[in-house]
């Protein structure tokens, strides 16, 4: 059964690097957009579908990284928030989501990211 997702939810997953439950945020036909360094806005990453992103969260929950959400803004069907992130050596990372709802899932994000340049995110 899908989970519905609430800011805290959400907010709790992403700080806890616990995957299985950002996941299951997600619609199965959800589209994940990473616009960054390396995926310029001419060339995004598109991810299609819940197990791409599952890929993708995955291995960005793998890291050892803190993560931090703030400046959450929450609407009836969209929400953004951004995330800032550490790694043990220091080097940060920020990024802004804007997430797209349906039925209490996310259909579509547009993440924006960029990292300290000793480190790739």
């Amino acid at each position: 059964m899908p989970v519905t997702l609430d800011m805290n939810s959400l907010r709790q997953a992403i700080e806890r690097r616990d995957a299985n439950m950002l996941i299951s945020l997600y619609a199965d036909d959800a589209q994940l957009q990473v616009i960054d360094h390396r995926h310029p806005p001419s060339s995004p990453l598109i991810l299609r579908g819940k197990q791409a992103i599952s890929d993708f969260l995955t291995d960005l929950c793998s890291r050892d990284v803190t993560h931090h959400v703030i400046d959450e803004v929450i609407g009836r069907d969209r929400l953004s928030f951004n995330e800032a992130c550490q790694y043990p050596t220091g080097e940060k990372v920020l990024s802004a989501s804007v997430l797209d709802l349906q039925n209490g899932q996310i259909v579509r994000q547009t993440m924006i990211q960029a990292w300290d340049e000793s480190k790739e995110g």
